[in-house]
């Protein structure tokens, strides 16, 4: 199918039940705990047994924050009705500006089994979610795979929607091959050089073109179906930072040359300096609108042309 199809599709979870994959996944996934690889910070942790050691202080379980109907996504994901979010708290990042730092960097949330957060996703469903969102995942796939293989057993039918930083593991995509419907990753910056000040991770460029690469060829370009949702496909977010140090135009470049033309971004002007963002210039101040216009003209420069159409963009700075 192309990027242009309306199509409806079976999740690919549901395929890898029938045929026993899924469960293998399970076994695999967590075999990877023991010795964890499941994000490119490699620590190496047996999290099964502890915490020590390991960056995002998770352990055997996943630390669940909060889940709900989520309008406040891309159209093609929050539709009309919502996403069905799921917030992952302990973050593999520690981006200074996070909006959400109290659940992704605080010891906020509650440890959940794989059949509290299968209820979970069963519940958003009966409430009438467009999608699965799973959101800061990178550090519980083994956990999430988990909760997928007992959800889908009891009735799960939706679209699974990976809504991640963008600093993963290939050990992770690769578990996760099949069972993904839509990645939805961040592309933070363009020079790890800021990556390393401003998220604490100095080879996130790297490691983040090498990952949404293998998103890009496991689900290939945005497919969504007659009602405009997203039903297979990559989604490409790219937060644009006060005074271009993210590397906009790096990025919409290696979009536009190593992904496909045909990408579906959404280029976020929604910057705030929130969080510890206040000790960092030049991200101590909002972003202006002729940052961001500037963006918008190297996405065109690029021959970008699927971009995400905000339909309520917030009044910035001068």
């Amino acid at each position: 199918m192309t990027s242009a199809t309306k199509a409806t599709s079976t999740p690919g979870y549901l395929r890898l039940l029938r045929s026993g994959g899924l469960e293998e996944r399970v076994r695999t996934a967590n075999q990877h705990l023991e010795r964890c690889d499941l994000c490119a910070r490699y620590c190496r942790v047996n999290r099964l047994k502890t915490t020590e050691g390991a960056m995002c202080r998770t352990g055997e379980l996943a630390v669940m924050c909060n889940y709900g109907p989520h309008h406040g996504e891309e159209q093609p994901i929050s539709g009309w009705a919502g996403s069905g979010a799921l917030f992952f708290g302990r973050c593999n990042l520690r981006c200074v500006f996070c909006e959400q730092w109290k659940m992704s960097q605080m010891r906020t949330g509650k440890n959940a089994s794989a059949a509290e957060i299968a209820s979970m996703m069963l519940a958003l469903q009966e409430r009438g979610c467009h999608n699965i969102n799973l959101i800061s995942p990178s550090h519980v796939v083994a956990q999430i795979i988990s909760a997928v293989f007992v959800a889908a057993q009891k009735g799960l039918r939706l679209p699974l929607v990976y809504n991640t930083g963008g600093y993963d593991s290939l050990e992770a995509l690769r578990l996760l091959d099949g069972i993904v419907d839509i990645y939805l990753p961040d592309m933070k910056y363009g020079d790890s050089e800021a990556s390393l000040r401003f998220s604490g991770v100095g080879d996130y460029t790297e490691v983040n073109q090498a990952a949404v690469l293998e998103m890009h060829r496991q689900v290939g370009d945005l497919v969504m179906d007659a009602h405009g949702l997203a039903v297979h496909g990559l989604l490409v977010r790219h937060l644009v930072l006060p005074g271009n140090v993210a590397g906009s135009n790096e990025v919409l470049d290696f979009i536009a040359k190593q992904i496909s033309p045909l990408t579906y971004v959404n280029l976020m002007d929604q910057y705030y300096p929130w969080y510890r963002a206040d000790d960092f210039t030049p991200l101590d101040r909002p972003l202006r609108q002729g940052e961001y216009s500037r963006v918008l003209e190297m996405a065109e420069q690029q021959g970008l042309r699927r971009l995400d159409e905000h339909r309520e963009r917030r009044q910035l700075g001068i």
